[in-house]
Formats: structure tokens, sequence, C-alpha cells
């Protein structure tokens, strides 16, 4: 298909006069709109108005431009059907052969705080879509042009083919226009289903491919990485990887969990977590960055042997050092001193991430979970950590420093898989049973490990209720004086007199946090 007469409308003009300038130099018509025209006359191109091609001028502040038959027709004949050129000759249609088109910054402009209805509003192209859909219905005889990342390519297909585009790349350029407008529309359905409900009939979203994966799960999976269009921020935003090998399926799956449980874990004081097979094995508030790698290791040294660890604060040379020690698959710290690197890169397949992302995650934004044929959507599990909002069930209340490390425990407890228990003191992990059928098994878990030596002052997290009395006594058997749990069993007062009749304490949340 040869290319004689093109049509430039482009809300985004990267590049859009040098893609003109390379049409024109091989004797393509220019015709464009509004602002676009305008751009490429003050570069000094020769540019024809769409009201001269259309018969109409541009009406409403540019609200109609392009809708008009003469546009349509030109881009939508079959140029092999012989009825289609005879009407095309009696109504003097010119036919269009490229057109180049984005769109209006709807996604951009919702994306602002405080952006009014009527600019949002203003912001959905209607023109530009039907364009696009047009030229890449009749991708036979039009080609259609959305990204200015596509502009060299298509312009040296053009110069080395006479000016001809194949159809092979008019197929490719007209699938990525309907993804476009995929996206568009999904944007702009997203935003008007959203002010209405929160579980709208039809839940839209798009996705688009940051990057493949050099495997899944597991090596015989292919893989790809996805991030969500509109999205404000994500596992990897604001991420820079600084050194090692790229990041993998498992990698992204862990790093996702790792930064939630230290975002749990609160800015105010130096943490640490380190995560296998997406549950934390160590986490822990420190002093400075080192004291609390160095007690979030200590709660399961063995587990952390090839694990993801997240600090939020910066890594100087002694941190690094101390990690250096372990085997790392990936690090991920808000920054790292210059000398912390030259440790830390000695290695050279741990990946080294800098987290420069402050935003905080939005709770408003939904939890979504993929099974067989659909999604389970839900609200985001926020854990309160309120003493205030809770309710001490013993006889004894918990100390000062129990307190803390009750509620410690608590925030790691929402990210460990159900049944899940947490045994912490010091304001670090020292067991954590995980992903159990039993509860009680999760109990023995936790505090069966040999690194628990000193075995007072513990303090146990559970994020459903006991049950029964045997999880509270196999916890009080292994040294744990206080507990806290949702409550809500129909034998909590068995399970209260239990940890009574031992002297422990025992906090209600009334809030379940399984993860499954």
């Amino acid at each position: 298909m040869r290319v004689r007469r093109a049509l430039l409308s482009v809300s985004d003009k990267r590049g859009v006069v040098d893609f003109a300038r390379g049409l024109a130099d091989l004797d393509v018509e220019l015709v464009s709109t509004g602002g676009t025209a305008g751009a490429l006359r003050e570069a000094g191109l020769e540019v024809r108005a769409i009201d001269d091609l259309t018969g109409f001028p541009e009406i409403m502040d540019g609200r109609v431009k392009t809708l008009n038959p003469r546009l349509y027709a030109g881009l939508l004949a079959l140029r092999d059907n012989p009825e289609h050129l005879e009407q095309a000759a009696e109504h003097e249609i010119e036919f269009v052969d490229l057109v180049c088109v984005n769109l209006y910054p709807f996604e951009n402009t919702v994306a602002r705080a405080g952006v009014s209805d009527a600019d949002a509003i203003e912001n959905i192209d209607i023109g530009g879509p039907t364009m696009i859909r047009a030229a890449a219905k009749n991708h036979a005889f039009a080609a259609v042009v959305t990204s200015p990342e596509s502009y060299d390519a298509v312009l040296d297909e053009l110069r080395t083919s006479g000016g001809t585009l194949s159809l092979p790349t008019r197929e490719s350029l007209a699938s990525e226009a309907f993804s476009y407008t995929a996206r568009y529309d999904t944007a702009i359905a997203r935003w008007f289903g959203e002010r209405r409900d929160d579980f709208p009939d039809l839940y839209v979203r798009a996705y688009e491919k940051a990057m493949d994966l050099p495997y899944g799960e597991n090596p015989h999976q292919r893989a790809a990485f996805y991030t969500q269009v509109g999205a404000r921020r994500g596992v990897l935003s604001r991420v820079r990887q600084l050194h090692g090998k790229q990041l993998s399926f498992n990698n992204i799956l862990d790093l996702d969990g790792a930064r939630a449980v230290l975002a749990g874990l609160g800015p105010e004081r130096a943490a640490c977590v380190i995560v296998k097979h997406n549950n934390p094995c160590g986490a822990a508030l420190g002093a400075d960055g080192l004291n609390a790698y160095s007690k979030a290791f200590a709660g399961d040294p063995v587990s952390a042997f090839g694990g993801i660890i997240a600090l939020n604060t910066r890594v100087d040379r002694a941190l690094a050092e101390a990690l250096s020690e372990q085997f790392i698959e990936v690090l991920i710290a808000p920054g790292y001193d210059e000398a912390a690197l030259e440790v830390l890169t000695a290695k050279p397949n741990v990946r080294i991430l800098e987290d420069e992302e402050r935003r905080a995650a939005p709770v408003t934004e939904p939890d979504i979970r993929q099974v067989d044929g659909g999604l389970l959507v839900q609200d985001r599990d926020v854990v309160i950590a309120d003493p205030e909002q809770m309710e001490v069930v013993t006889e004894r209340a918990p100390t000062d420093a129990e307190w803390r490390d009750l509620l410690f425990a608590w925030r790691v407890c929402r990210h460990v898989k159900s049944n899940a228990i947490v045994v912490a003191r010091g304001e670090a992990t020292l067991g954590i049973g995980a992903g159990q059928m039993s509860r009680v098994d999760s109990v023995k878990i936790a505090l069966g490990r040999e690194w628990i030596e000193d075995r007072s002052g513990l303090a146990l997290a559970s994020d459903a209720f006991f049950p029964f009395a045997d999880g509270p006594e196999a916890a009080m058997d292994g040294g744990v004086q206080a507990i806290i749990q949702p409550g809500g069993s129909i034998r909590d007062d068995e399970v209260v007199a239990a940890v009574n009749e031992r002297g422990g304490t025992m906090v209600f949340t009334s809030r379940r946090h399984f993860r499954h």
C-alpha cells in the first residue's frame, strides 16, 4: 500500500515534526488539525487543514473537527471494491492512507489530585479513537500510527520500499492501535464506574508489559511482568536496579511481600524484613539498620539463606559487610553509601535495588486475586494496631514491653500465610508458623526453633481465633506469656481460662487477618 496522504492529529507531540518532515520528504500530503497543524507549520512544513478536506469547519471549541463522513469514507473505503470506488468518485472522496493519532491525556488528567469533573470529561477524546479504529479496521488499505516510538520504524520502511507499507506492518500497527484504544476506554470506564460503586458490574483494568522475565515460578514456564495502567504505585514503581542479575518471577512475588511487611512496620524506626517463599521469615525494628537486620536475621538464620531483604534505612559500609556474609537473592533499601556498594557489588549476582518510592500504598485500591476464569476482588486488609481498639480479656493486662511485642507481632502476622502464628520478643520475630492446616501445628513450628534458647518474655500473635484451648496451652508450654488474637470462637471462655490459669495475658483484636 502506497502512502500518498497522511492525517496527523496528536496530543503527545514528541517527534511528530520529524515524522511529518520524513513523510513530506516522501511526497506525502500532510493533513492536520488544530494545535498539531500549528506545530507543523511553525516548523516550516506545508499542511492542509482538516476543514479543507472535509469541507466543514472545526466548531464547538474543537469538539467537532474530524467527525465527518468525507474523512471516514476516505479511511474506510475498500479500494478493491468497485462500488466503494464508484461512490467515492461520486462524492469526491479523497482517500487517507495513513493516520497518525494519539489521544487527549485522560489518564494523566484524572491522576492529578483535585481534578474537576469538567476537566476530566473534557479530556475524553471522541474523534481520535474514531479515526484510530477506522484506520485500524481498514488496515488492508490504510495504516495507523499511535505511538511516537513507532515513527522511526514506519519512516524506515517507507524510505526503503518506495513509499509503501507492507500488510504485516499494517496489521501490527492495527493491533497496537486497538490495544491503545482499549486501554483508553478502560481508563474512562473505570473512572465512571468507581464514582458509583467500588465493585462495579463490569470490572475493567488494563495492564501493559513492563518486562519479559527469564522464566516463571519454574524454569519450564514462560513469564512476563505487567503493570496496571493508571496505578499510582506498584511493586517496582520508582525502583532502580543498581546491580545483579535480572529480576525473576519469584523475586518480584517475594519483593512485593517484603515491601508490604516493611510498610506495615511504619517509617518511624529502622526496620528490616526478610522474606522467603512469599512468607516473612524474619522481621525486626531496631536502633539503626544494622541492628534491625541483625535482629531479623537472628529470627531465622536458616530460612534467611537466599531470601529477599528489605530495609527502610540507607545502607552504610558496616551494614553492607554484615549483609555480604549471607547469600541474598534481592536487597532493597532507600539508598546506599558508595562504600556499601563497593562491598555489596563484589558478589556479581545479588540484585541490588534502590527504592525511591515515598508514596504510601492507596488503601482504597482493591486487592485482586486471579482464579480459574475470573477474579476475586476485595478491600485491602488494613491492620489496626491501636490498643484503644482492642480488649484485654484476661485477669492480667500486658506490660508495656508485652504491648510493644504484641503489636509488632500483630503487624507481621497479617503478612504470613494462614494459619499464621508469629512469636516475637524485643520487637523482632523469633519464630513463625505459616500455612499449616492446624493452628496448633503452626504454634509448635513457631516455637520449635532451636535458636530460641531464652524462652522468657515471648509474645505470640495469631491471625485468627483459637478454636480450642490447646493452641494457647501449647504456646505457654513453649514459654509464651502474652497472646494477641482476634477472638470470636464459641470456646473463647475456655481459651481465656487456660491463659488465666497460667498467669498469662491475652488481647482480643476483634479483627481477623487470613491470608490464603
